[in-house]
């Protein structure tokens, strides 16, 4: 067991994502497995002997991706405090768990308590630290029940029992915006302040993960298994107290094909057709960011150019591009000086090169993700590229609608500006908002009524309505993480609104027994229904979805 826990921690073992009954690739010698789900296992690789980490060498979905935060008088305007006060409903989240996948949570601050000072945390798994004892049928992370809490709060010294802390401050504003009780001297209180709450604090990426991903120093990321793992953790506690589970993910990345993407995708999707179980997530933040390329090759065309600015010199960056079959395509990539790759042919599979006046190294990788979508994707990573414009030429090679789009990373997750010169802000939903059962939470502003432009937009490549609806997502007001209370702006402000709401119809329809079979889909499409709609714009788009949250009119519908 202790062996297994370093592994987890250790730099010298890689962590892959792996169907469950699937061996061979990654060779699992020497190392532990943990299991995540009936479907998935994580395996911890000696990292001694096996190639370099590459989607060549070990395939797209097996690796990690990492996953960033997505933020820098909400509730009235959703219709929430309008269902609280409501005297025969009064739907304050009692009976409901409400989950959080983040950074942690400020446990010491009263709103997180019953009015008699006991806890309302039930559970808490913080993956980060080494020490402790871990979930069962977890191999790593210490776990603190209600009982540990509520010894801390009642010492002098509360993280010498509970040494738990957010020192980000990130997961507690989600938890008290979606579950805070009220305080009074301060004007506040959460959507749902009788909910249950339980919490995941996610330990950050491996740094051989983020050198990868060329993700920044000091910016926090995490790892898609530890999410998942997360999310398996917040079910088996749903399970063990027999209560409906909401789970509020602000958290993303500008990874995958933006339509089915891989095995956290696949896995909330599972969770969200359970019986009791919803799972809401934000948009994102890239519609403005200038990270996303829609191409077209249409009659004679021999190929397109994709210009890329680079800002500044940069430890490098990687792009994404992706192809519904049976499109095909081939590249070839052109350097500031002028220096041209010839056309790489599809059969290569990974190639190397070097840029000799800019010193720069360009991988590029093609793959068939045929797991779930027999998409095309080629991956390139552009290692200590120099400043000026970069041209990949995209030739192709068996084509119906010519059809493309690539995606850079997410702003908050690159090292430097760089940008697509002829963008897109369509298709710039984060992962895992494209998910088709998830709820999916665009923002906009409440004082003007406006979208707030950073919100990610629609559609999927899939062709899913996304986002579902938008609620408020600019300046926000919540707890900061000493104590005090702060605005933040961000779609993940949104998605914990609507986590709130969620949570209030579950008290109706599960705990009190009004729609005893209501499901994920059910509660989404009340949602839906209830959206606020302004006559002067088309329904749905690709900005506000199908409208402004308002779960107080959701109910109204219902009332005939």
């Amino acid at each position: 067991m202790e062996d297994c826990k370093e592994q987890v921690y250790s730099e010298e073992y890689y962590d892959f994502i792996v169907p469950y009954g699937v061996a061979g690739e990654p060779r699992v010698s020497d190392g532990c497995v943990q299991r995540v789900s009936e479907d998935y296992d994580i395996f911890f690789t000696p990292r001694a002997g096996e190639p370099p980490l590459s989607v060549g060498n070990y395939t797209y979905t097996t690796i990690p991706k990492c996953y960033g935060l997505l933020d820098t008088t909400a509730l009235e305007a959703s219709g929430i405090l309008r269902l609280q006060n409501q005297p025969v409903l009064s739907l304050k989240g009692r009976g409901v768990l409400v989950g959080f996948i983040d950074t942690g949570i400020d446990y010491t601050n009263p709103i997180f308590r019953f009015s008699d000072g006991s806890t309302r945390i039930v559970r808490m798994w913080d993956q980060s630290r080494q020490d402790g004892t871990p979930p069962r049928g977890i191999i790593y992370g210490a776990e603190y029940t209600n009982e540990d809490i509520d010894r801390a709060l009642g010492s002098d010294n509360p993280y010498e029992i509970v040494p738990q802390r957010d020192e980000n401050g990130h997961g507690t504003f989600l938890a008290g915006v979606a579950c805070g009780g009220e305080d009074v001297a301060n004007n506040f209180i959460g959507a749902v302040p009788e909910a249950y709450i339980g919490v995941v604090k996610l330990k950050g990426a491996k740094q051989y993960i983020r050198d990868f991903f060329f993700v920044p120093d000091g910016v926090e990321a995490f790892q898609e298994n530890d999410i998942m793992m997360g999310i398996a953790y917040l079910d088996d506690l749903a399970n063990a107290m027999n209560v409906p589970l909401v789970i509020c993910l602000g958290l993303g990345n500008s990874m995958g094909s933006h339509g089915k993407d891989g095995p956290l995708s696949a896995y909330l999707n599972f969770i969200c057709t359970r019986r009791k179980r919803s799972v809401v997530t934000a948009a994102g933040n890239e519609a403005n960011t200038r990270h996303h390329f829609q191409g077209r090759i249409t009659g004679e065309m021999k190929y397109e150019d994709v210009e890329i600015s680079v800002e500044e010199d940069m430890d490098g960056f990687f792009i994404e591009l992706w192809a519904n079959q049976p499109e095909l395509y081939a590249v070839s990539v052109l350097s500031p000086t002028g220096e041209q790759l010839p056309k790489i042919p599809v059969r290569t599979g990974t190639g190397i090169f070097d840029f000799v006046f800019e010193g720069t190294t360009v991988i590029v990788d093609y793959r068939i993700e045929a797991q779930e979508t027999a998409s095309q994707l080629i991956f390139f990573r552009f290692v200590k590229p120099k400043k000026g414009l970069w041209i990949l030429r995209v030739y192709p090679e068996n084509i119906v609608t010519g059809g493309y789009n690539m995606w850079l990373p997410m702003q908050q997750l690159t090292g430097g500006n760089v940008f697509f010169l002829r963008s897109s802000p369509d298709i710039t939903i984060t992962s895992p908002g494209s998910v088709r059962q998830v709820i999916t939470a665009g923002g906009y502003q409440v004082s003007d009524r406006s979208i707030f432009t950073d919100s990610g937009r629609g559609y999927t490549t899939s062709g899913e309505i996304k986002p579902d609806f938008v609620a408020p997502a600019v300046e926000v007001y919540g707890p900061g993480p000493r104590g005090n209370y702060v605005k933040l702006t961000g779609t993940s402000a949104a998605a914990a609104v609507t986590t709130g709401a969620v949570a209030q119809i579950m008290q109706w329809a599960l705990v009190e027994q009004n729609n005893p079979t209501l499901l994920n889909a059910g509660i989404k499409n009340m949602l839906i229904r209830g959206a606020q709609r302004n006559y002067e714009r088309s329904y749905p788009n690709r900005e506000w979805g199908y409208g402004t949250l308002d779960v107080y009119h959701s109910f109204e519908i219902l009332r005939g």
